[in-house]
């Protein structure tokens, strides 16, 4: 009965206001209650499967990690998935925009009995470090080290390791700037993180 009063309570002074406005502020807080709701499971899921998770992790979109993904702390998804029997470590305060993708293994094509391909896999291990913030859409393949500090702009595939403080883009994706080392540098030892 508390919990019925409670839900009046929040609702009646839109009700009081007219039939439209309370019809928006309604609509408003229904879609409010099903983002809330919807992090809530999509977290829940990536704890359940990942094999070792940090704290305050933020699952936005629908994301699916492996059984041997390795998250630390503050990671942020947006809509993720990651494919492959190679390990997957990202670090500390990791953000990704929406659609990106992680494949840690490939079919056996150079040394295989079969073509294009046989029915063994390669399995490659991801290592992405702290504070990096990948765009949305990016792809990146197994045996891929991507550096503390890293920007990988949207769209990007990255096949190659990205160096501590790079802002890489493109097919395949290529440093063409670095941060400001020293105002990272300070941030950091200050521990200014987005959270």
């Amino acid at each position: 009965m508390i919990i019925k009063e409670d839900i009046w309570n929040t609702l009646k002074p839109i009700y009081s206001k007219g039939k439209g406005a309370a019809m928006y502020k309604t609509l408003k807080l229904v879609n409010k209650l099903r983002k809330i709701i919807k992090r809530f499971i999509f977290t829940k899921i990536v704890k359940a499967i990942a094999k070792k998770v940090g704290k305050d992790l933020i699952v936005n979109g629908y994301t699916l990690v492996t059984p041997t993904t390795i998250l630390g702390d503050n990671v942020s998804f947006n809509g993720m998935k990651m494919f492959g029997g190679g390990q997957i470590v990202i670090g500390n305060n990791f953000h990704s925009g929406v659609d990106c993708m992680i494949i840690s293994q490939n079919h056996n094509f150079d040394s295989g009995e079969t073509i294009p391909y046989d029915k063994t896999y390669i399995y490659k291990d991801v290592v992405i470090e702290d504070n990096v913030w990948i765009g949305s859409k990016v792809n990146i393949l197994g045996g891929v080290t991507i550096g503390e500090g890293a920007i990988i702009q949207a769209g990007s595939t990255v096949v190659n390791d990205i160096p501590a403080c790079a802002i890489a883009g493109g097919h395949p994706a290529r440093v063409f700037k670095y941060r400001n080392k020293e105002h990272y540098y300070k941030l950091k030892s200050e521990n200014k993180v987005l959270r």
